[in-house]
C-alpha cells in the first residue's frame, strides 16, 4: 500500500516537472490583436487595393468610422509570467488604393514557429509525379 501511494505521489510530482510556466496560481497568456510578420510587409507594394491589403493582412482590428482611409493592425501579448509585447502597424489609403504604410518592427516567423532554428532545410524530395489510375485500363496517367 506504501508502495502505490508512495509511486502515486511521485508520478503526480514529477508530471509537474514537464511543464515550463511555473508559477502558480495559473495565469493565462493573453494574445490580442493580428499576429503580422515581415514577409507580409514586404509584399505591401503601394497601389494595392483595400481587398488585396486584407488578404494579405488580414481584417484589421481597428478600422475609425471618421477616417476610413486608415486601418490599424495592433497586436499584444501578455505571457502569464513575463513581460508584456506590444506591436503596432497601419496602412493609409486614398480612395481604395494603399498609399503607405509605417509601424513597429515585426517578427520573421508566425508563433507557432517560436522553436524553428530558422536553419535553411535542406530539400530531400525527389521528383515525384503523383498519378492516378485512368478510368480506362489499369494505366495511371498524371494529375493536373
Amino acid at each position: 500500500m506504501r508502495v502505490a501511494l508512495a509511486a502515486g505521489t511521485a508520478a503526480a510530482v514529477l508530471t509537474a516537472c514537464g511543464s515550463t510556466e511555473w508559477g502558480f496560481p495559473y495565469r493565462p497568456n493573453i494574445q490580442q490583436g493580428n499576429w503580422i510578420t515581415a514577409e507580409q510587409v514586404a509584399r505591401l507594394e503601394p497601389g494595392m487595393s483595400r481587398e488585396q491589403v486584407r488578404f494579405l493582412l488580414g481584417t484589421p482590428t481597428l478600422q475609425d468610422i471618421f477616417r476610413s482611409d486608415r486601418w490599424d493592425y495592433p497586436y499584444y501579448h501578455k505571457p502569464g509570467y513575463g513581460d508584456a509585447e506590444q506591436r503596432r502597424f497601419s496602412v493609409w489609403f486614398e480612395g481604395d488604393y494603399l498609399v503607405r504604410w509605417e509601424g513597429d518592427a515585426q517578427p520573421d516567423r508566425q508563433p507557432f514557429q517560436k522553436t524553428d532554428t530558422g536553419a535553411v532545410a535542406e530539400d530531400t524530395r525527389s521528383s515525384v509525379t503523383e498519378s492516378t489510375p485512368a478510368s480506362t485500363g489499369g494505366t495511371s496517367e498524371p494529375l493536373r
